[in-house]
């Protein structure tokens, strides 16, 4: 059961990543004293960043920049305790239909590592096959999406099934983080795959 404090965790994003859901985990988690990289695509809106979307701003969404530590390809799960996949609509819809991020996701899984998906992040768990016969939450609308591929949605702020962990919104940051803690800690998992 590793310490949060020696853990590795990969938040995994692109260009519409819902801002706080990605600023966020990785503030608090290296506050921890967890080490956090940020995974992209090598093909974003800007070499070496990604940006964020801020629904609050106005009129112009785009959020801050965040860099980015290392390209999706070089990213692989035995480095890992966790994997993060915030949400927005646009990121999760851009990454969901990436074969390298369904690859690397699944590879999570089949480690018995934990896998936490924010928002609209359930859909590239719906994507990568997981969510048939887990208990998840996410946002509400793509609470039928999240259904129809089999999971039990729950309105909760925070669901933990066998270290596959989703929330709603931003507003359930604080439960999302102190949820990622708790299952790193847990430790291995095992294989959470689809049988």
């Amino acid at each position: 059961m590793p310490d949060v404090q020696q853990a590795r965790i990969l938040i995994v994003a692109t260009d519409g990543f819902e801002e706080k859901e990605l600023t966020v985990p990785l503030r608090k988690l290296r506050e921890q004293g967890a080490t956090v990289h940020v995974a992209a695509p090598e093909k974003t809106r800007e070499p070496g960043v990604i940006r964020g979307w801020d629904g609050q701003k106005q009129p112009e969404d785009w959020g801050q920049t965040v860099p980015v530590d290392r390209s999706l390809k070089d990213a692989r799960a035995d480095e890992y305790d966790a994997v993060i996949l915030p949400g927005g609509v646009l990121n999760p819809d851009h990454l969901r239909t990436n074969n390298a991020v369904l690859s690397l996701v699944g590879d999570f899984a089949a480690q018995g590592k934990v896998v936490a998906a924010i928002c609209h992040g359930p859909w590239i768990l719906v994507e990568a096959g997981l969510a048939k016969g887990r208990r998840m939450t996410s946002f509400q609308s793509i609470r039928t999406d999240v259904v129809n591929a089999g999971a039990d949605w729950l309105d909760q702020e925070v669901v933990a099934d066998k270290g596959i962990v989703t929330s709603r919104s931003p507003a359930d940051l604080d439960a999302f983080v102190a949820k990622i803690v708790e299952e790193v800690r847990e430790g291995n998992h095992g294989d959470r795959r689809a049988a």
